[in-house]
Formats: C-alpha cells, structure tokens, sequence
C-alpha cells in the first residue's frame, strides 16, 4: 500500500510539472513581444519593446475589472486593446484575436471595411513601440488580458504605417 501511496504521490508531481508550466506558457513579456513582432513585420513595421511602466498600468487596470471582467477601456494614457475569454486564454491568443481582424482593414481607404479592426491597427501602429500587457483571471472564471501601447496610436486621418 505505502509503495502505491508513493507513485500516486510521485505522478501527481509529475502531473503538475507538466500542466503548470503549460498553463503559463504564451504569457511571457517576451510571447506578448513575439506575437506583437510577428504581425509589425508583415507591414514592415519595427518591433515593440517591453516597458515595465505599461505593464504595470495594464496589470493595474485588468486587476479592477476581475469582478465582472466587462471590456471597458480605461480611458488612460496609453493606446489599449482587451480581450475576454471565458477559458484561459493565453496572451499569444489574445495578440492573435486582434491581429485577425486584419481582414477588415482596408490601407487604401484608412478604415474597417466588414468588421472592426481597430484592435489590429493598434498592435501595427508604427509609434506604439513600447508595449505593455498582463492577464488575469476574472471572477466568473474568466481571463482578460490588456496590452497598453505607448505612445498610443489609432489616430484619425493617420495610417498605421
């Protein structure tokens, strides 16, 4: 019995050293920099870099909204785009949602055409090159994420790039 304890025990170890560090995964400073990279080198647009001030006021602000966890943007200094899941979403995840609403954005004409994608010029504003993002996790079981943008972007009568 005591040697069944002992394995029960050592696969639950086991176990958690593989679903803590999964659970954590994509929400790096450096997994918000590469997802935000990937889609600012589609437009030729230079990388962010990660400023610790922006993610403390998006890990501020997320951290308010953990009760019922509405989308409302704070209205801060800081360009801003949020997502809500009612999973665990990861912030590469949340990075992707925003970058596929490139579809909807039309460069020739500087607007959305077929859906919102204001989110997306955020991420690919050439200005907005420190970035700041944290996650939590809502009350109702939820994740939201923000990422702020310094300098903000989504300026009207001006492209992204």
């Amino acid at each position: 019995m005591e040697i069944s304890k002992n394995s029960l025990a050592i696969a639950f170890l086991i176990s958690l050293a593989i679903i803590i560090p999964l659970s954590l995964a994509q929400d790096s400073p450096q997994d918000y920099l590469n997802a935000h990279a990937n889609a600012r080198a589609q437009v030729g647009v230079g990388n962010n870099v990660w400023d610790n001030n922006v993610a403390a006021y998006a890990s501020d602000y997320v951290k308010r909204l953990t009760g019922d966890c509405r989308l409302v943007h704070s209205g801060g200094p800081y360009g801003e785009n949020l997502a809500w899941s009612s999973g665990d979403l990861t912030g590469s995840d949340a990075v992707k949602l925003w970058v596929d609403e490139k579809s909807n954005y039309d460069y020739n004409s500087d607007s959305c055409v077929g859906g919102e994608c204001r989110h997306y010029t955020q991420v690919i504003w050439r200005n907005s090159f420190r970035l700041g993002c944290a996650k939590a996790r809502c009350s109702n079981g939820g994740t939201l994420i923000s990422c702020n943008y310094a300098p903000s972007g989504n300026f009207v009568n001006e492209r992204p790039y």
